[in-house]
Order: structure tokens, then C-alpha cells, then sequence
């Protein structure tokens, strides 16, 4: 077997090479575009990895149900009843069914649109009072809170007075815990940054205690469907806090990243304008049944989750002996997924730093291997959320468009770092206008 290709071993564990690309999602692109489809690199939080952007390939990895310890340590003091994001497999598939029983069910996603519905348009209803300000909106910010209101009234039967200082206080914990992975903390920061973090997640945590006792125990919630799996209190609360902090950055992101990119394309713009207008017949939000007759939104949306993943990379641990292709993998590897490479493969996606949301017809995407498109990842371990992401994406950005149209903040620049999510470094920044009259 074939020795597997990558950059010279250094002593920081690759630290500078990161930093120097700009990021982890950064340096994932320059690692494939120099060394191929697998590539070994050494990777803070473990000894070294295996880094995977052919789809074909990714095939044979799709069933491993482990993650490596090391490389999530830095969610563990998010969880107090053990890391959600590496319990065994065990444990982690009743909880897995606990998650879809609510969030990937369909009946229960079109019970719940009209308060979804309801919950855009006043976002909507906030940003035209913006736009006749004159002053600009900034996307990820505003739409991050959103979403977390869509997720605590959908899964949690409660409300956050504040989603904006929850949004912050997320990013004050994700900074300083993930931060810790790949750069050392500044000379006498480091405490103060602890500090703070602390105090960040003191907050979440009484969020999540006054949402939990506001929820109603019946129905189909996602606290009622915990606990009749059996779940205990504190793994509960662990799991609402997780369910928030994923939810609220997921769709919140992959709105914002559309928005952007259709307003630095005009005619797919107009496109998707026109189709919603027409489907939605005067009316400002959609209805659930709306959504399937929206293909040119739904295109966008995925071609923009494509060059923009919410989730950049994904890791797993190999719990057995793996080929893949001429390399022979160990047990106890750390496979890495760098989702945004593999979307960025020129092999299945020609041109593939252009926006070009034809690439989701039905036959382009027949076309091309089942994983060479995984915005949620892949295996027993991907986004339980993924279906309830679409619709609450789909219906926000077409009650958003319907309504504005939106023109990028001259000299704004918008540059894309990753903070457990692919996000963009100073926000999007949007001036809108209005294209019809409010009501």
C-alpha cells in the first residue's frame, strides 16, 4: 500500500502552517489542492490525521460511529452528564432517536410553520423599519437570532427574552474554548479570557434552566421526547444547550451566506424574486405546502450551503482497521472531513469557487456521488437537525425576499473565518430595499 501524502511534520503540531492559510477551513483547501484526495496532517487536539475530500472515498467512512476525544474537548464544559459530541455509540443512538423523533419529523415541522412563519415576518417587519432609517443590517447577527427563536419555540415550548445576548454569549465560549485548540491565548489574556467564558456559559446555562421550566412536558417537544427516552436532568439540559448552540448558528449562517450571494448576483436574484412572487400571490410569508414549489430558492440556498458549509469540517475515529483507496488506515485514526474541500472539488463541481445554483436540478445532482455534497456531514453521527434547518431557511428567506431586495455595504468586506461554524469575520453587512409596500 501507498504511503500517504502530506506537509513536512513540525514542532508546533502545525499551528503556524494553520494560522498562515487563515484558519483551519483555509489551510484544508491548500492541503488538497497540493497533496490530492487524502492527505496526512497534523492536527491540534490529535497526533495526526487523515484528511478526506474525495466523495468516493468518504463512501467507506460513512458508517463509523466515534469521535476523537481530544479534537472535541473543547465543548466538554458546555456538557455537565459527559460530551455530547463523543459518547459512545451506545449511547449516543438512543439519544439520536430521541432528536429525530422531533426535529427531522415532517408533520410536526408543518404543525409548527405558522409560529415560524410568524417569527420571519416580524424579523422582517424590524428590518423595514431599518431600511426607511437608511441605515444598513447585519445579517449573521440578526439572523442568528431569529433562528435561536425558532428553535427554543419549535423543540423547547419556551421563549429567550434576550436570543441576541444568547447569540454572544455562544461566541464568548466558542472563541475562548476552540481558540485554546489552535492559538495561544495572548500574555496576560489568558485569564481574563477564562473569565469571561465562565461567566458566558453561567448565563446559557440559567437561559436554559428558565426555558426548561417554562416547556411544556407534553406533545412532541424535544424535552418531552428526552425524557421519555430516559434521559436524565442534567443530560437533558446538556442536550437543549447543544440543540441551541448548533440550531441557532446552522440556519442563521446559511441564510446570511445566501443573501450575500445573491446580491452579488443580480440575475439569480431576480430569478428566485420572480418565482417567489409568483408562488406566494401577494401574500408576505409562505405557506409550509409553498416550500415545494420553490426550486429556484432551493437551489440557491444549496449552492450557497455548498461554497459556504455552515459546519466547515467534521472528524471521526476509526474503530477498526479502514482502506481507502491505495492507503491503509489504522485503527484509532483520526479521519477528517473537510466538508468546504470536498465541496470545492473540481472533479465533481467544474468551476467550483462560481455561484452557480443549476447545479441542484435533479439530474445535475444525480449525477455526481452520494457524498460529494455533505453541508450536515455524514454517517450515524451527521445533523439531526438537517431537514428542520431546510424549512426554517427556505421559509426565512423567502418571506425576506419577498419583501427586500439587498445591495452589499460599499467597502464592506466580508471575509469568511471559521468559529465552530463557518462564519464571516465582521459579519455581512446589508443596506435594503423595499420591493413592495409594508403593510
Amino acid at each position: 500500500m501507498s504511503v500517504i501524502p502530506g506537509p513536512p511534520v513540525r514542532g508546533d503540531g502545525g499551528l503556524q502552517d494553520i494560522a498562515a492559510a487563515g484558519g483551519l477551513h483555509a489551510y484544508q483547501l491548500r492541503l488538497h489542492a497540493e497533496y490530492g484526495p487524502v492527505v496526512r496532517f497534523q492536527l491540534p487536539g490529535t497526533d495526526s490525521a487523515v484528511s478526506v475530500a474525495d466523495p468516493v472515498l468518504l463512501e467507506a467512512t460513512a458508517g463509523i460511529n466515534k469521535r476523537p476525544e481530544k479534537l472535541f474537548e473543547f465543548l466538554a464544559p458546555l456538557c455537565e452528564a459527559g460530551n455530547l459530541q463523543t459518547l459512545p455509540a451506545d449511547e449516543h443512538a438512543p439519544l439520536r432517536r430521541a432528536l429525530l423523533s422531533v426535529l427531522a419529523g415532517r408533520r410536526s415541522h408543518e404543525a409548527h410553520f405558522a409560529g415560524f412563519a410568524a417569527l420571519a415576518e416580524e424579523q422582517a417587519d424590524r428590518w423595514a423599519e431599518r431600511a426607511g432609517e437608511g441605515g444598513p443590517v447585519e445579517l449573521q447577527k440578526d439572523l442568528s437570532a431569529l433562528s435561536l427563536r425558532m428553535i427554543c419555540q419549535y423543540a423547547l415550548g419556551g421563549v429567550v427574552d434576550d436570543p441576541g445576548k444568547v447569540v454572544t454569549a455562544f461566541e464568548i465560549v466558542l472563541t475562548e474554548y476552540l481558540g485554546r485548540l489552535y492559538q495561544p491565548a495572548e500574555p496576560g489574556t489568558e485569564e481574563q479570557g477564562r473569565k469571561r467564558a465562565e461567566e458566558a456559559l453561567a448565563y446559557l446555562r440559567e437561559v436554559v434552566d428558565g426555558v426548561l421550566s417554562s416547556t411544556e412536558q407534553d406533545g412532541h417537544d424535544l424535552v418531552a421526547a428526552l425524557a421519555t427516552a430516559g434521559m436524565s436532568p442534567a443530560r437533558i439540559r446538556d442536550t437543549v444547550l447543544m440543540i441551541m448552540l448548533a440550531a441557532h448558528h446552522t440556519t442563521g449562517v446559511a441564510v446570511s451566506w445566501t443573501l450575500y450571494l445573491l446580491s452579488r448576483h443580480p440575475e439569480e436574484a431576480a430569478r428566485v424574486a420572480a418565482e417567489i412572487d409568483q408562488v406566494l400571490a401577494g401574500r408576505t410569508t409562505p405557506d409550509y405546502a409553498d416550500l415545494k414549489r420553490l426550486p429556484c430558492l432551493q437551489m440557491a440556498l444549496k449552492e450557497s450551503m455548498r461554497l459556504y458549509p455552515p459546519g466547515p469540517y467534521g472528524a471521526r475515529e476509526t474503530t477498526e482497521p479502514l482502506t481507502l483507496g491505495d492507503y491503509d488506515i489504522p485503527t484509532g485514526t483520526t479521519i477528517f472531513y473537510p466538508f468546504w474541500a470536498v465541496h470545492m472539488n473540481p472533479q465533481y463541481w467544474p468551476d467550483p469557487e462560481a455561484f452557480i445554483p443549476g447545479r441542484f436540478t435533479p439530474d445535475e445532482a444525480a449525477r455526481r456521488p452520494r457524498y460529494a455534497y455533505v453541508p450536515f456531514g455524514l454517517g450515524p453521527r451527521s445533523c439531526e437537525g438537517a431537514s428542520l434547518a431546510m424549512v426554517e431557511a427556505e421559509l426565512v428567506l423567502a418571506t425576506l425576499l419577498r419583501r427586500f431586495t439587498f445591495q452589499p455595504v460599499p467597502g464592506h468586506d466580508v471575509v469568511p473565518t471559521e468559529r465552530f461554524v463557518l462564519w464571516a469575520a465582521d459579519d455581512i453587512r446589508m443596506n435594503l430595499t423595499l420591493r413592495s409596500p409594508a403593510r
